[in-house]
């Protein structure tokens, strides 16, 4: 399947500059990044959107970004979380906790919190606050944002206890006391790591559901939040310009979520089976995407381009790691230290040479893994990349300037 838009998609994009070439050549080639970019936004502008701009029913906003470029894009206000909300109604495992009025309280980036801080401010009229306040962080009635800080290991124990306070107070506005933790994995399991060790667990409600949306979540890092939650805990994958596309079940298999879109899976290199997606959506109506490579890479059930059988979001296409046996991913890399060792926290692959790699990891439990884990994750490693790899513990692997954690470097 080639993937060209249907008649009706068709119709819906007829006067969108962007596509005029491809409107009179009948065929739609993949769509890029940088072909978005340029010209933007006169290569997107109708006498529609034009009106939807002023109107404030269209508005300009930079996808999210992790360790690329970040992209301007035109959409409705709120349309990520609306495409949230949605799909939270709708889940079979968690819909209950959306109908019952639970309130969410999301543990993800600073650069998250920041941006509700700065929408509030504008809304007011008044300059952001240096520092936040809860009700500077309420995004609407529905959500309110904990992290001030851009590094989660660096939490204090002052910062802990004001965020396990303000989700207590999150809750009381439920008759049962249950609220929706929404999360970065690795944000949530730095608060459980720092709730342990001071012991501070009778101070932290559990949640009624968990998801967490924001970045790729390990396998151990998963398996860790559920050992200490005793609710459904959920990935969704989506991204700012394209809304959800996918969540798990409880179980952790993934389904489609794909209203007003379809995905093709294409293959990366030829032989490999990891797919990049390629997604075509008018869920957005005012920057309707057709044939758009989005970056990122999945692997199916059965090795097949089947975009019903995912069932690993492995990473970014930016991100692949080439090697003898052809391009890997970080969920290739996840897989690896998982099978050889539930211990491993953070992890980063340093390239340090011809032929050569370092993993420098953090632990759950704060010590080095075993020296029969060390052996297994060393051999693991190096039959997966190519490279002899030596492992090195760290206390601490500082995070990125995005607030996200990247897993492939060069250098030491």
């Amino acid at each position: 399947m080639d993937g060209q838009p249907t008649a009706e998609v068709i119709e819906q994009i007829r006067d969108i500059p962007i596509y005029r070439e491809s409107l009179a050549k009948g065929y739609f080639p993949i769509l890029d990044k940088p072909e978005i970019a340029r010209g933007f936004p006169d290569n997107w502008m109708t006498p529609r959107l034009a009106a939807a701009l002023e109107s404030g029913e269209a508005e300009f906003v930079l996808s999210t970004g992790t360790n690329h470029a970040r992209m301007q894009i035109i959409r409705p206000p709120y349309f990520l979380l609306r495409s949230y909300y949605q799909l939270w109604s709708e889940h079979p495992d968690i819909s209950g906790t959306w109908e019952s009025g639970c309130r969410r309280v999301s543990l993800t980036t600073v650069l998250a919190t920041e941006h509700v801080a700065r929408v509030n401010a504008a809304r007011r009229g008044t300059a952001p606050a240096p520092v936040p306040t809860l009700d500077d962080r309420w995004l609407d009635e529905r959500t309110c944002y904990l992290n001030l800080r851009l590094d989660p290991a660096l939490w204090e124990r002052a910062e802990v206890e004001r965020m396990l306070e303000e989700i207590r107070t999150a809750r009381q506005a439920h008759p049962r006391g249950w609220y929706h933790l929404d999360c970065s994995g690795y944000h949530l399991a730095h608060l459980v790591r720092k709730v342990g060790e001071w012991g501070l667990w009778d101070d932290f409600p559990p949640p009624a559901s968990i998801i967490h949306a924001y970045e790729y979540t390990p396998v151990n890092v998963r398996r860790f939040l559920r050992q200490h939650f005793d609710c459904p805990v959920i990935d969704l994958f989506g991204s700012t310009e394209l809304g959800y596309l996918y969540y798990s079940d409880r179980h952790g298999t993934y389904w489609p979520y794909l209203d007003k879109m379809s995905v093709e899976l294409q293959p990366v290199a030829d032989g490999s089976t990891i797919y990049q997606l390629i997604v075509s959506s008018v869920r957005n109506p005012h920057m309707p995407l057709i044939r758009y490579r989005s970056g990122d890479c999945v692997r199916t059930l059965d090795g097949t381009p089947d975009p019903g059988q995912i069932i690993q979001f492995c990473g970014r296409e930016k991100e692949l790691l080439s090697t003898p046996h052809g391009p890997v991913a970080q969920g290739d890399l996840d897989r690896c230290i998982s099978e050889a060792s539930p211990d491993v926290f953070l992890y980063q692959l340093r390239l340090t040479g011809e032929g050569e790699a370092q993993l420098v990891y953090t632990t759950f439990h704060g010590a080095p893994v075993e020296l029969a884990q060390t052996a297994a994750l060393e051999q693991g490693i190096g039959e997966l990349t190519g490279r002899r790899c030596r492992l090195e513990h760290r206390t601490h692997i500082p995070i990125g300037k995005s607030g996200k954690y990247a897993w492939l470097t060069a250098g030491s």
